[in-house]
């Protein structure tokens, strides 16, 4: 087998015309350079150089290596380079999974920060939704989630979590509702209501708003389930029932409702994301984490 750092001895002797002279380039003594090409020509099984007068000039087999040897260098070169700029996050891939809330108001100017800082890095994003995205990071679909807490199962060993923010969830009701003057509403004055429920499929979120309920002393009686947080306010304004919804999803209130804070207790929910240990020290991955934390306390300053 051919030996890559001979060939490059090779093309520094072709190229400067004498051993001598590809000894002083390389900081080698000749007798050393001509050691390496005596194994070299062993292991071609031919001739490699000829001399030609007090200098070599190749053989074609010495050519042909010497052309071999230049595109091994630069591909060396641009396999250096690459892995770099992977090292320093300018280029890779990066797979991203998110709940639509968090679509809407930290994923966007996320990507764009992204998008901005490191141009190169290929994204998958993908919104899974009313599923939990958890499952995509523990079994490996994804470098990223973000996800809600709190919720009955921890993540799986090998999971890590940073927390982005607070996000409280406000009661939502008509305009003309008997409690939509007060600043604050006690959860437990919405009782009697019919609700509109935003979580019809079981999770995280769902199992805040039966908890924060259930500890306020009830279980809301559900007259509508609604797929969506935009949805849910026209059947609010509609007068159809009240609804508890996270801020995040309230960046687009409805005209004919009014969001309020509420006590007793403050349902709120966590927003984290979920990366897999092995993934933390990703460029790609760490720069993302990074415009998500500077995307949320801007929101929650």
């Amino acid at each position: 087998m051919l030996d890559v750092r001979r060939m490059q001895v090779l093309r520094a002797v072709v190229t400067s015309g004498s051993v001598t002279s590809a000894a002083g380039n390389l900081g080698y003594t000749p007798s050393a350079i001509s050691q390496q090409l005596a194994v070299l020509e062993k292991e071609a099984g031919v001739a490699l150089l000829e001399r030609v007068g007090r200098g070599v000039r190749a053989t074609p087999a010495g050519r042909l290596l010497t052309e071999h040897a230049a595109i091994i260098s630069k591909n060396l070169t641009d396999a250096e380079s690459a892995l770099r700029d992977l090292r320093e996050g300018k280029t890779g891939q990066l797979s991203i999974r998110y709940f639509s809330t968090a679509g809407v108001a930290l994923v966007p100017p996320a990507m764009a920060q992204l998008r901005r800082d490191h141009p190169g890095v290929q994204i998958d994003l993908k919104l899974i939704d009313p599923e939990d995205p958890l499952p995509e990071v523990e079994e490996g679909r994804a470098d990223v989630a973000i996800v809600v807490f709190p919720r009955m199962n921890p993540p799986r060993k090998g999971v890590r979590l940073i927390h982005l923010m607070h996000d409280p969830l406000r009661a939502v009701l008509p305009k003309g509702h008997r409690l939509a003057s007060k600043r604050y509403v006690d959860l437990a004055d919405l009782a009697e209501e019919p609700w509109i429920s935003t979580e019809f499929v079981p999770g995280p979120c769902a199992d805040l708003m039966m908890n924060a309920c259930a500890a306020a002393g009830f279980t809301p009686n559900v007259a509508v389930e609604s797929e969506d947080y935009t949805t849910s306010q026209g059947f609010v304004a509609a007068g159809l029932g009240v609804a508890l919804i996270p801020r995040l999803g309230l960046d687009a209130t409805h005209l004919g409702v009014v969001a309020k804070r509420v006590r007793r207790p403050e349902p709120v929910r966590e927003i984290y994301a979920a990366i897999r240990d092995s993934s933390a020290q990703d460029p790609a991955v760490q720069a993302f984490l990074t415009a998500l934390t500077e995307v949320t306390a801007r929101i929650t300053k």
